[in-house]
């Protein structure tokens, strides 16, 4: 694995025999026409725009796709146990409450009889209950805040391990609206999964064994709630339970009505945070180029359109929440007092004691407090619902992508059988159907350097991508070296995060390599100034100049010594004698590597033996075959002359 791209993975299928590869063409053969031209969406395509998944909130098919990844996500075991560890603390905890709603009835009997020594001891045991309460409340939120990052962490991991699978960060941004930032997909909507995953659960549970524990106390106790009608006590067997029940289920159907626009408000704010951070970003990652266009007005003009798309969706999150505020604040305000009214006849009528008064309006408030956590947790589902959805629609972009990669109508790869490079009746299309080359064919063998010319926007670049499995568009056989043996130099070398010693090593492990072997490839590339800076780390990409970072990719080639180099315009921001020096590494340590070349400087033709050249025919746009350059012509001896003083002046 080599130089700025990451090599592809090397293809499953094992090589075919001699005689089952396509015939393969000689060096002088007729080479890939180019005809472009709209055509027909190509099938791979339309598979891919039909995976794009849509905008919308369907809770089945996202807690299906939720599902999904929690099973296949490694270290589940460690979360399940938690969360049996946060469900049996629950559990003890929920009989501490019961044995504190008996404590109330006790303790306010005393009151009501002025029972001193029964008030003194029901004290001490009100000490002890809540010791032990309190103990199990703290282990609770100790077992939930760890459920909360072992959460995240779990599906965090199952997400990049996805993500970062061979070609998939490239073909996901062609995965439709659902491939977009991936970066706060990966990050802050799965801390918000595993924040309101574990709160929810938790509290569910919670809700659960609460009106498990408390129900059957209150349908006891509303045997003692009788009612006198013309002289008859009259009593309706479960009648607190009735009363909790109808009060909690009218209270949840008010907040579904009125709290239900929240959910798809809530997934809009998340996608626009997400646009407006990307902006940010992208400023300041471009800094310079913004200050030397003077862009800094329109730039401005952008990022507060962005602004103003969140704070107008913030604005209607505001307005919904006002409105369900008025319910689920008056639902909690009329709570205090609405189980002391339901049992309040028959206190009044005598047939409870106030402790009796006190133990049915606690367990009243306990069963209707579980029924209605729907209504108490409704904002936080509406938040969670959209985190479940942008994250299983993200997984859902990343499921498409295997379609793509094994699509039925799709470029082929597959090795070489002798080493070389061969298109064999290649076509090259863009995603919507757009013909970039047809039906190419060519035959490039180890040892040729080839450069590749044209207009810019032929496909030249694609070409590349394809060689490396980037590409997936179009139809017809690549048959290529082995993956190990190919490297790639994009447009602008790509340096990772950490220090000099790691992007020069890259994508290898910075021990792969001898300390003397690196120092000495930073000075055959002319950035002998960076060896005490090995070990340092920076941002390269911002502290080196676009050059600088070009030297530092070919001192890469020099580390890793591939076989095949694949140079697209890898030296345009170098001036001729730094390009000359560094291209005659190709006729030194590197003299067995194979080159293609993509560039547009004339001067690239005289380090190579072979050019491939985009012209306009007949038919239209095709990739011919030029002659080898001629050598240059002997320079007259006055100009060697001046050239030896230029060489010696101080």
């Amino acid at each position: 694995m080599k130089a700025d791209v990451a090599s592809p993975a090397a293809p499953q299928a094992v090589p075919p025999p001699a005689e089952a590869v396509p015939k393969l063409p000689q060096p002088a053969d007729p080479l890939l026409p180019i005809m472009p031209g709209a055509a027909a969406r190509p099938p791979l395509a339309d598979a891919l725009i039909r995976a794009a998944p849509v905008h919308d909130f369907n809770l089945a098919r996202d807690l299906g796709l939720f599902a999904r990844v929690l099973r296949q996500a490694s270290g589940g075991r460690r979360v399940i146990a938690i969360f049996i560890a946060s469900t049996v603390v629950t559990i003890a905890n929920m009989y501490g409450q019961v044995q504190l709603n008996d404590w109330n009835g006790r303790f306010f009997d005393a009151v009501g009889r002025k029972d001193l020594s029964g008030f003194v001891h029901d004290l001490q045991t009100f000490a002890v209950i809540i010791v032990i309460l309190l103990a199990l409340t703290v282990a609770n939120t100790f077992l939930q805040e760890r459920l909360k990052f072992r959460l995240r962490e779990w599906i965090t991991r199952h997400l990049l391990a996805e993500w970062l699978k061979p070609l998939r960060v490239y073909q996901l941004g062609f995965a439709g609206e659902y491939g977009h930032n991936p970066d706060q997909r990966i990050q802050e909507d799965t801390r918000l999964l595993g924040d309101y995953t574990a709160d929810l659960g938790c509290g569910i549970v919670y809700s659960l064994l609460q009106l498990v524990a408390f129900v059957g106390m209150l349908w006891t106790l509303s045997a003692q709630v009788t009612f006198q009608v013309g002289g008859y006590d009259i009593a309706i067997p479960g009648y607190m339970v009735w009363c909790a029940l109808a009060y909690a289920l009218t209270g949840s159907a008010l907040t579904w009505i009125v709290g239900r626009p929240l959910i798809a408000l809530n997934g809009e704010r998340y996608a626009r945070e997400a646009e407006f951070r990307f902006a940010l970003v992208r400023v300041n990652e471009s800094g310079e180029s913004i200050a030397l266009h003077g862009g800094e007005t329109d730039e401005r003009r952008h990022l507060e359109a962005g602004l103003a798309a969140v704070v107008d969706t913030m604005r209607r999150i505001s307005t919904s929440l006002a409105h369900l505020t008025w319910i689920t604040s008056g639902i909690g305000w009329l709570s205090l007092v609405v189980p002391i009214l339901v049992a309040a006849p028959a206190y009044f009528g005598g047939n409870l004691t106030l402790g009796g008064l006190i133990m049915v309006a606690g367990a009243f408030t306990q069963v209707q407090l579980a029924l209605r956590w729907f209504v108490d947790n409704f904002s936080r589902l509406a938040d969670w619902r959209a985190a479940v959805h942008r994250v299983a629609r993200f997984r859902e972009a990343l499921d498409s992508l295997p379609a793509i990669e094994h699509g039925a109508e799709e470029i082929k790869r597959a090795l070489h059988p002798e080493g070389h490079l061969a298109f064999e009746g290649v076509r090259i299309l863009l995603p919507d159907g757009h013909i970039i080359i047809d039906d190419a064919t060519v035959s490039i063998t180890p040892g040729e350097r080839v450069l590749i010319v044209g207009d810019t926007g032929r496909g030249k670049s694609t070409l590349f991508r394809a060689v490396a499995g980037l590409w997936p568009w179009g139809s017809g056989i690549i048959l290529t070296p082995a993956p190990g043996a190919m490297a790639f130099l994009p447009q602008r070398p790509y340096l990772p995060l950490g220090t000099l010693r790691n992007a020069l090593s890259y994508p290898s492990p910075p021990n792969a390599f001898l300390d003397a072997d690196v120092r000495q490839a930073l000075v055959r590339c002319d950035l002998g100034d960076l060896v005490p800076k090995l070990d340092k780390t920076e941002r390269w990409d911002k502290e080196l100049s676009l050059g600088e970072q070009e030297r530092l990719a070919f001192a890469r080639l020099l580390l890793h010594k591939p076989a095949w180099v694949f140079l697209d315009e890898a030296t345009a921001a170098l001036d001729e004698d730094s390009q000359r020096r560094l291209m005659a590494l190709f006729d030194d340590e590197l003299k067995q590597a194979t080159v293609l070349s993509i560039g547009h400087r004339p001067d690239l033709a005289v380090y190579h033996t072979r050019t491939l050249q985009l012209v306009h025919g007949r038919d239209g746009d095709r990739l011919k075959l030029k002659p080898p350059p001629a050598p240059p012509p002997p320079r007259r001896w006055l100009q060697q002359l001046d050239d030896w003083l230029q060489t010696i002046r101080p």
